[in-house]
This record gives structure tokens, sequence and C-alpha cells, in this order.
């Protein structure tokens, strides 16, 4: 098929496509370390669905007593290909979702989506509901069509993405589903313009400190140890001998610099006369692979030393998630060139770089699969009234359509 062929083919599902996200997304999946109870319902939904198109569909289980099921699910399919190879093209989609945040701040129910002229708004339908539809309906249009890909596509939607994987793409990787001479997209971070192809990550590393000093009456400060003040200042301390030390710039990657930011800030007293005793906060680093986390973590354990000292508190820390980066994807790997070749019929131009995201792509290149991070987004994941362009989604869906027909590099 040309590729008027295939964008005539896509358009013809419009309407199917924006309802399926409407369906997927109306079922929350807030990971567990957020409050929810996951991905489950949503996984026997989508696997349902796919059985249903003739997609045959492997759950693979990973025990979790988090969850109200005590199990998450992973679903793998198959399709093969027309051409020997010994690899498959793995096309990544998570299927879990941050919490709604303060739901004050959306203009509608985000976890019932709406659709709106050309948007459809909820929370999840761009991470990563989107990619799950364009993986979904290209997979069924090309079974629609009566076509073979051009080498084996596997099709994988995980769980447990948001809070680190482990439940999820770890665990297969651990158990041997990947092989040498597979690569992989992972339609779960880009540009409004469809252009961007992201070949590198940043380390990631998530800390949670707990100071402790004394409580006391605010009105006798001297009877206790203000652990909220000397929170404060640690805090501070640290965020900024951090952007002063690692100040190194890496025009890869957007930003070009590592980040230290202050997220999660814990309540400790419950009075307004009252000095804390506990400070609690989290601090998320993302850390140019040429650092290294373990650099970082020395210079937080001698800060931590420095202030237990001075202050007379004691300062635990506990790592809530932590990546350390992996090699990048080559600029000439196989499903890079491919990719590009694919956009460019599409008269899109592509440029290649790096974020401060984690995403599925870099536990894939951590057990030596190149991977390919793209998609046409607005970048408006984990935000108040998050939302996808419907037409994206159809020029998303030609995309992957369009790469599982290519096949091998010829």
């Amino acid at each position: 098929m040309d590729l008027q062929e295939i964008v005539e083919a896509v358009e013809k599902f419009r309407c199917e496509i924006v309802r399926f996200l409407v369906d997927f997304c109306s079922i929350p999946a807030v990971n567990p370390s957020f409050g929810g109870t996951g991905e489950y319902k949503r996984a026997v939904w989508l696997a349902d669905y796919l059985e249903k198109q003739g997609i045959p569909v492997e759950i693979r289980e990973v025990p979790d007593e988090t969850v109200p099921e005590g199990k998450r699910l992973n679903l793998i399919s198959h399709i093969p290909g027309r051409k020997d190879s010994s690899g498959t093209l793995w096309l990544v989609a998570h299927l879990d979702t941050v919490a709604a945040g303060d739901k004050g701040h959306w203009t509608s129910d985000p976890f019932t989506p709406v659709v709106k002229g050309n948007r459809i708004y909820g929370r999840g339908v761009e991470d990563n509901g989107q990619a799950v539809a364009c993986i979904t309906y290209a997979a069924k249009i090309l079974k629609h069509l009566g076509l073979v890909p051009g080498r084996e596509v596997g099709l994988l939607f995980v769980s447990d993405e948001e809070a680190g994987s482990d439940k999820g793409l770890k665990h297969l990787a651990r158990e041997g589903v990947f092989k040498l001479g597979d690569e992989a997209l992972v339609p779960d971070s880009g540009t409004p313009d469809g252009g961007f192809l992201e070949i590198a990550e940043k380390s990631i590393l998530w800390c949670k400190f707990n100071v402790k000093g004394k409580e006391c009456h605010a009105s006798n400060p001297q009877a206790g140890v203000n652990a909220g003040w000397i929170g404060s200042l640690l805090a501070v301390e640290m965020i900024k001998s951090l952007r002063e030390k690692y100040c190194e710039r890496d025009t890869l990657f957007n930003p070009p610099f590592s980040t230290f930011e202050l997220t999660q800030k814990f309540s400790n007293v419950g009075s307004p006369n009252v000095i804390p005793g506990e400070d609690a906060f989290v601090v998320d680093f993302r850390v140019l692979p040429s650092l290294g986390l373990s650099q970082i973590l020395e210079h937080i354990e001698r800060l931590l030393s420095k202030n237990e000292y001075e202050y007379g508190v004691k300062i635990e820390y506990e790592i809530l998630q932590r990546q350390d980066a992996t090699a990048p994807t080559p600029v000439d790997a196989s499903i890079v060139k491919k990719l590009v070749r694919v956009l460019e019929k599409l008269g899109i131009s592509a440029r290649v770089g790096g974020i401060g995201g984690g995403t599925c792509a870099a536990i894939m290149r951590s057990v030596g699969i190149p991977a390919v991070v793209w998609s046409t987004i607005e970048e408006t994941a984990h935000q108040p009234n998050e939302y996808v362009v419907i037409d994206n989604l159809i020029r998303d869906t030609v995309t992957l359509l369009s790469l599982m027909i290519a096949g091998t590099d010829e």
C-alpha cells in the first residue's frame, strides 16, 4: 500500500478510534503508589477487546498485594511477519495512570473522558491512552486489510510504568521476553509537530527525606528542635549546592542540564502554635548520564551528616525510585532509520534528542534493545485537563501502520 491508501484506510476508523479511547480511559487505572487500585480492570477490558478482533493475547501476571486482585497484568501479542527475522518490532504502551490531582482544576470529571471539538479530555488520555489506541488500531486495521507486517510485530501493554515498572516491563525483561535483534517503539513522549525522536534519557532518582527534631510549644522554641525549619534549610541547601556543583551541559537533552527539584512536602503538625518535631519532603533528581547517581548520593550523604552535626537532628532518607541512565540508542540504529523514513513520507522533518522523563524505552535499552520514544502530543500529561488531539490519533496510527508494513530495512 502507498501512503495515501494507508491514510484513507485509517481515516475510515476515525470515529471508532475516538470511541475506543473514551471507553478505555473511562476505566480508572491509577497506580496504587498514588492511591489508586491499579490497571487490572483496564487490562482485562483491553485483552477482551483484542481477542474479539482476532488478535491473540498472552497475559503475564505479577503478584502484588497492594491491589484488590492481588496481581498486576501485562498483555503480550505477536503478529507474524512476512520475512524471516531473528528479531521483533515491539510497540510498547502502559496501562496505568497518575492520580487526577486537584479535581477543582479540571473543567470536567477526569475519569469521564469528554470530546470537545478536535480534543478528548480526561486523565490518561495522552499518557498513555493515545499510544494504546494507536497501537491497537494499527494492528486492527492491518488485520482488517488482510496485510502481513514486514517482520514480526509484538504488541506490549504493561502495568506499573508510572511507579517504576517493577510489576510491568522490568518484570518481563527479567523473564527474558526480549531477545537479541529486537527493537522497540514507545509512543510515550513527543512534540506537537511529531518530529522528535527520543533516543536517550537521564538518570532518575526520587528521594524522601525525614528530619527528626523535637516537638514543643511555639512560645518556648528553646525547649525543642524545629524540624520544619531545619528541613526547609536542608532542602534549599541541597538543591542549591547540587545545581552549582553539577552544572554540566549536554545539548542532546532538553533541558541540557541535570535538574534537582523539591516536589512533595508532607504535613507535620496540626496546629499553628506547635514547633514540628518531624519534617518530610521529596526531591526529584534527573541527572545527565555523564555524572551518574552514585556521586549525587555521596554529595547528599555528606550534606545530611553536616546538618545532623550542626543542628542536632536525625535525618533519614529513602530512595523511592532509582533508574540509572543506559547507553543511548544509536542514531544509525535500524528503528531510528525506519521511523525517520516513515515520517519523511508524511512530510515531517525528524530530529533526535534526549529527555529527563523516564519511559519504558530506558528499560528496553538496559537489556540491549534499541528503542525510540516518539508520538505526536501536546505534552499535557500529569496536568489538569489533560487532552489529546484527535487528528494526532489518526496521524500516529498511520505512522505505526506504515512502520509495521515497512518491516526490515530495505
